[in-house]
């Protein structure tokens, strides 16, 4: 639980300041001072913005009402309705994903997800127990299946461990691709993601220091090619989600002695520790990213309910992966707006 909050609170203040006085750029003939289309959402995030502000500046505020402020932003994107003036939202989006963008940004989740990176690092590699390296090699080696019946039986909990860490990258995948791709940076988040598989988290907290929202707009065609359309699949999240569960019944079922004998590898042995030790952070990021992926796909209202079950390790994300709706699918006029603008 205390990796969790630290976790999620340290993602979820990586986003940029948002001034209100540029807002008025949207344009907005009925009142100048309220941007078009920023009415909806003022009255839950704006006016508390409006009262901390004069001259424009921002007094210091909780990261987390930014946070919510460029998902509410974001909860209106891709939807192709023509709003008041005749000027679709599509065309909004292209205009409010600009917003702070040239502002000063809050690097302090940035330097503080470093620093925790930095900090594992050198524990897992320095501090971490290591009194049977033969014994690490030699599980190492049957869990690959590299060497042949010996006739020494694995424990039960590290077998189980280890294939869920085999499954966990595929969830991340599923949860970061496309609704945690960064729009505003030009770090691509599938190198990561291919780390992930060798690496577990220590490869994927790297991407969290970089990672700079909102996504970019996703085109249905997109959906259609790899890799998309096999993390978007439900036979994907359905496969996943029985493979885990499995597991993790696997493990619960283990004896006692097992679980006696899992315990003293976890304190002797470097490999089992840095396993255990991934595992906890992976469970921990996930609730977090699950909360984004569903406020992208504009599903937070009716599937906040999953967000408490999230928590759970590695069977919570895996089953919101198997209930959540389709991601919006941005139309192609949007999309070259986004392009143009950048260009």
């Amino acid at each position: 639980m205390v990796l969790g909050s630290i976790g999620s609170g340290l993602t979820s203040c990586n986003f940029p300041y948002l001034p209100y006085a540029r807002c008025s750029r949207l344009g907005n003939p009925k009142n100048a001072a309220l941007p078009h289309n920023c009415d909806r959402f003022s009255s839950r995030i704006v006016p508390s913005l409006r009262r901390s502000s004069s001259g424009g500046g921002l007094s210091s505020k909780p990261c987390f009402q930014f946070y919510r402020t460029r998902f509410l932003l974001q909860r209106t994107s891709f939807s192709g309705r023509e709003s008041s003036d005749g000027s679709s939202e599509d065309d909004e989006l292209a205009a409010m994903d600009q917003i702070g963008g040239d502002g000063e940004e809050d690097w302090t989740t940035s330097v503080l997800l470093f620093l925790l990176w930095g900090a594992l690092m050198f524990y897992v590699t320095q501090l971490a127990p290591d009194q049977t390296p033969s014994t690490d090699i030699y599980f190492l080696q049957k869990l690959l299946n590299l060497k042949g019946d010996d006739g020494f039986q694995m424990n039960q909990v590290l077998v189980a461990l280890w294939y869920i860490m085999g499954l966990y990258p595929f969830v991340y995948s599923m949860l970061l691709l496309p609704s945690a791709r960064s729009s505003r940076s030009k770090v691509p988040v599938w190198p990561f993601l291919m780390v992930s598989f060798f690496a577990g988290a220590y490869g994927l907290i790297p991407y969290f220091v970089l990672w700079k929202p909102p996504p970019p707009p996703v085109m249905k065609e997109e959906l259609q090619r790899w890799p998309l359309n096999f993390l978007e699949s439900k036979i994907t999240a359905a496969v996943v989600a029985a493979s885990g569960i499995g597991l993790i019944a696997y493990a619960g079922l283990a004896s006692g002695e097992d679980w006696t004998e899992f315990f003293q590898y976890f304190r002797q042995s470097k490999f089992i520790h840095a396993t255990c030790l991934d595992f906890s952070l992976l469970s921990a990021f996930s609730a977090f990213w699950v909360f984004n992926d569903m406020t992208v796909r504009k599903w937070y209202e009716k599937g906040s309910w999953l967000l408490p079950l999230a928590l759970i390790p590695f069977a919570g994300p895996a089953i919101y992966l198997l209930l959540r709706p389709e991601i919006p699918v941005a139309s192609s006029q949007a999309s070259s707006s986004l392009k143009a603008e950048k260009d």
